[in-house]
């Protein structure tokens, strides 16, 4: 049951995909709908993060995980490589449980 959850979730994803360039071919987007489309992956991502960070069973949840995303937002705000704000993130929220 789970693969064919899988195949045609990804079935439905690459299709989805492959309709913008099917339905909108050449033609450009108006400025209202291209300045959305801009913002709506930085907005999904941020929603996703939201909701794995704090989310439970229908309450907020508070824990070392938004420990780690704030460890994680802080390097990537004075710069540090992927892999160092991978890494610091982690650590904090381990360090976290580990107390």
């Amino acid at each position: 049951m789970t693969w064919l959850v899988i195949a045609v979730v990804g079935g439905a994803t690459i299709a989805f995909k492959a309709a913008g360039p099917v339905l909108v071919g050449n033609r450009e987007l108006p400025p209202q709908v291209a300045s959305v489309v801009d913002v709506l992956a930085p907005a999904l991502l941020a929603a996703l993060v939201v909701t794995q960070t704090v989310g439970g069973d229908g309450e907020i949840v508070i824990d070392a995980r938004l420990a780690g995303v704030v460890a994680g937002g802080v390097a990537v705000w004075l710069r540090a490589p992927l892999l160092v704000v991978m890494v610091v993130a982690a650590a904090t929220a381990a360090l976290i449980r580990l107390f």
